[in-house]
């Protein structure tokens, strides 16, 4: 185990990348207890220091070394790109830090085993910034699935389309920095199965390409040798509703809203519906859980959360390089 941060220490935040996800994970942040924003590091100085000012960071750095060797951080944020992160999070654990990195972890598999396996030898925690994963609602079905509310668990079902018309230049088309549906999208209905269902025991796989050969939208069909299903879908120029069902014997569970931070679950049972609402409130951005079970790990001394195990994110991951060969996408530098 990791040394303990002290229960009465607030946990000292840095933060590499200056970009929009990591300015909502910082107002998230500044609001979670026992936990400061004491750094940022972006490529630019001017920019580490525009957010920095924006979200009362102490210090700005101009490059993402500077920020990973500051002595006075518990815990390093990666909200970069995904192609980025394996160097980084290497970069940071070497340092001796403690790292949240966002999903995906890297771009591959292979990478990702070398990132926990390095966080693993020099005994610091590592965890994969999976929000969805510690969202109460989230947990709060799980919960129910586990005790049977609904009956035996039959079939999981979740989707995500973003509506994003093709443009080459664009993230999400774009090989060269990570591009396509599977890895920016799909790892959450694919995260989404796996909580409840585990590795399936055989997939069924079906997708199209954008012209820049990115995976441009994908359906996955999980069987299970008890019977069990599930189907994810995910795409990035079609729109659909981000939406997840939970099915049992005797009812069901439906996420509201975006299911990765549903607002809302409606359960079926008994022939009843009825409504489980977001504790969090619309005035957060969704991230205060992630951040805490980041803070309760570091205090207890633990190098990875059971909330998001690095175990799961690897196999996820496998799931995914898998998906990409059937397809024939293949990132640059692979």
């Amino acid at each position: 185990m990791a040394e303990p941060v002290t229960d009465d220490a607030v946990i000292r935040w840095g933060i590499l990348g200056a970009g929009g996800i990591a300015g909502k994970f910082a107002a998230d942040l500044i609001r979670t207890p026992g936990n400061a924003l004491a750094a940022v590091g972006a490529r630019q100085q001017s920019r580490a220091a525009d957010f920095a000012a924006r979200h009362g960071a102490p210090r700005a750095y101009g490059s993402y070394r500077e920020l990973v060797e500051d002595p006075d951080l518990d815990v390093v944020y990666i909200a970069t790109t995904h192609p980025g992160h394996h160097e980084q999070a290497l970069m940071a654990i070497a340092a001796g830090k403690a790292v949240l990195i966002e999903k995906p972890v890297c771009l591959n598999a292979a990478d990702t085993r070398e990132v926990f396996g390095a966080a693993a030898a020099a005994g610091v925690f590592a965890m994969e910034a999976m929000w969805m994963r510690t969202n109460p609602l989230i947990r709060k079905a799980q919960e129910l699935v586990a005790g049977s509310a609904i009956g035996e668990l039959v079939s999981v079902r979740a989707e995500l389309g973003l509506g994003r018309p093709f443009d080459a230049a664009h993230r999400l088309y774009d090989l060269a920095n990570g591009g396509g549906a599977l890895l920016d999208l799909g790892i959450y209905p694919v995260t989404f199965g796996w909580i409840f269902l585990g590795r399936p025991q055989s997939v069924a796989l079906t997708g199209a390409l954008a012209p820049t050969g990115s995976d441009a939208t994908v359906a996955m069909q999980w069987s299970y040798p008890d019977g069990r299903d599930a189907q994810l879908w995910c795409s990035a120029p079609v729109k659909a509703p981000f939406r997840a069902l939970v099915v049992g014997t005797e009812g069901w569970i439906r996420t509201e809203g975006r299911f990765y931070r549903p607002s809302a679950l409606t359960v079926m049972t008994g022939g009843l519906e009825s409504r489980i609402d977001d504790p969090l409130g619309a005035e957060t951005n969704g991230y205060g859980p992630e951040i805490a079970e980041v803070s309760r790990c570091l205090r207890a001394g633990e190098t990875e959360s059971p909330l998001v195990p690095a175990a799961d994110t690897i196999a996820i991951m496998e799931l995914l390089d898998d998906a990409r060969a059937h397809l024939g996408v293949r990132y640059t530098g692979e």
